[in-house]
């Protein structure tokens, strides 16, 4: 299976032209989300508060002391949940965040188990 390789979204400081913040997903960052209510195919049914909340969650991996808030204010900055590609790579970067799933038992590895059907 090809893993699905997609670049993490960095928000940039506009003065500066430097990296602020890198979003992208984990196994952890996702489990997470997922404890915490989150439905990624809510997401399209509910735009505003779907891509608001996988923002916030996309910040988790890297930057977990920012708070939803805070996440809420940056999203406005850039332009809202209508910013031209946001939530198409937010949800790109979830998917590859899932494919961590199919990497505990893979070929590579020696796994300690099995599984019969």
């Amino acid at each position: 299976m090809e893993k699905n390789v997609v670049k993490p979204l960095k928000i940039l400081d506009k003065e500066k032209n430097t990296p602020m913040y890198t979003l992208e997903f984990s196994r952890e960052s996702i489990s997470w989300a997922e404890r915490r209510g989150f439905k990624i195919h809510e997401v399209v049914d509910f735009p505003m508060t779907g891509t608001s909340d996988l923002f916030y969650y996309a910040f988790r991996k890297n930057h977990k002391g920012v708070t939803h808030d805070m996440t809420d204010t940056i999203l406005a900055d850039i332009g809202g949940w209508n910013a031209e590609g946001l939530l198409k790579r937010l949800m790109a970067l979830y998917d590859a965040g899932m494919d961590s799933l199919n990497e505990a038992g893979g070929e590579e590895k020696n796994p300690k188990y099995a599984l019969e059907l």
